[in-house]
């Protein structure tokens, strides 16, 4: 069967982008929610479902919209600009139901068979280990940063795979065998864990599995391992999946840039001046410089994603050398964004302290997201070598 997935229908990005949009007042409702219950309400993830945010990216002859990955970008940053918290797991939940046709076809039959979107959370940290027995593997383990993990159906966490009480060793280089392993939610105990300074809605719990035994055919590897499917994704996966960080910071800035101008356009005058912040040279100063930044890590995250979308070569490489590039990108359009809300912080003065505001949120969880390993400066050490071959 031919893909169309590289000549997505702009009618269904639009239509997704214009179910977003009214999803605002939803989102401003429950924002404090959102942060109080360290997770989205339900409310919210059956209004994302109805969205077909859950779906963009699996092929329509699954059920889903097929939408090609810089269509998704677009609409996880419309999603950060609402809640940071909400990005997130919109970019995890998306990109989440590829995870299937990474494992086997019919393992894909089976959960898509209904036609409906599913929600999948999980941990790419080896943080477990699965002891070949008969019949499959016995698995322990407990995973951090299973974002989603509460309102997920299906949840994956990455082993160290073991024979005889040892590692077995990587095909694919020095180092131990690594696989990722899906299950019913119902199998996994969710830990308590997620007291966090920022993205508190993301759920991102600890999963735990306690000597369960896992059939082979739920293993698969993650994030380079091969599909079944022909779909350009699922050769670009890695790459997708690293970038896909940038959308969220991109959103979570351009969010902060539009609470800065709100705040502003209510007339606000700062101590001991006599001209509203909204007409000082300071303000538009900043405001301008504080815009051309987010318009360059925009600008780099667009470039990225459709250069990666773009070629028509299967990756088949496995390591960080081969997203070394997207990891360059992500670290710079991350530091930029976080950059940005920190200074719209700074523009805004001390009504940007309180809890009430969204921009102090904004700050809070783009320095959270900047922890994550994908932006990470250290990742500049990978790209640095990558940067002196291509110069060779």
């Amino acid at each position: 069967m031919t893909s169309n997935v590289q000549s997505p229908d702009k009618a269904t990005l639009d239509q997704v982008l214009s179910r977003i949009a009214a999803l605002a007042p939803m989102v401003a409702r429950l924002a404090p929610d959102i942060e109080q219950g360290r997770r989205l309400p339900a409310e919210l993830v059956s209004a994302l479902r109805s969205a077909r945010i859950y779906g963009m990216l699996v092929p329509r002859r699954y059920g889903g919209l097929e939408l090609d990955a810089p269509s998704t970008f677009r609409v996880v940053s419309a999603l950060a600009k609402l809640d940071g918290s909400v990005g997130w797991n919109a970019m995890i939940g998306h990109l989440g139901s590829l995870m299937p046709f990474l494992v086997s076809r019919a393992f894909c039959e089976e959960i898509f068979q209904d036609g409906k979107d599913h929600i999948f959370a999980g941990s790419g940290q080896p943080a477990g280990k699965a002891e070949r027995v008969r019949g499959g593997w016995r698995v322990s383990g407990s995973w951090p940063f299973a974002s989603g993990c509460q309102n997920a159906e299906w949840i994956a966490g990455t082993c160290v795979m073991m024979e005889g009480g040892s590692p077995i060793d990587s095909p694919d280089g020095p180092g131990p065998m690594t696989r990722t392993c899906l299950m019913p939610a119902e199998r996994w105990e969710i830990r308590d864990t997620w007291y966090t300074v920022g993205l508190k809605g993301t759920g991102s719990h600890h999963v735990a599995l306690t000597d369960a035994l896992v059939p082979d055919e739920s293993f698969f590897e993650f994030p380079f391992g091969a599909s079944f499917a022909s779909d350009p994704i699922f050769g670009k996966f890695a790459e997708v999946l690293v970038l896909s960080h940038g959308a969220v910071a991109v959103g979570i800035a351009e969010g902060a840039i539009t609470d800065l101008v709100e705040l502003a356009r209510e007339g606000v005058t700062q101590l001991f001046m006599t001209t509203p912040l909204v007409e000082t040279e300071r303000f538009k100063e900043g405001l301008a410089r504080l815009d051309a930044d987010l318009m360059a890590a925009r600008a780099l995250l667009e470039a990225q994603i459709a250069r990666v979308w773009q070629n028509p070569e299967r990756a088949t490489a496995k390591g960080l050398a081969r997203v070394a590039e997207q990891l360059q990108a992500v670290v710079w359009i991350t530091s930029a964004c976080v950059r940005v809300a920190e200074s719209c912080f700074e523009l805004a003065g001390s009504r940007a302290v309180y809890e009430s505001s969204s921009l102090q949120r904004r700050v809070r969880d783009l320095r959270v997201a900047a922890q994550h390993f994908a932006a990470q400066p250290r990742n500049y050490v990978t790209a640095g070598a990558a940067v002196l071959a291509r110069l060779s």
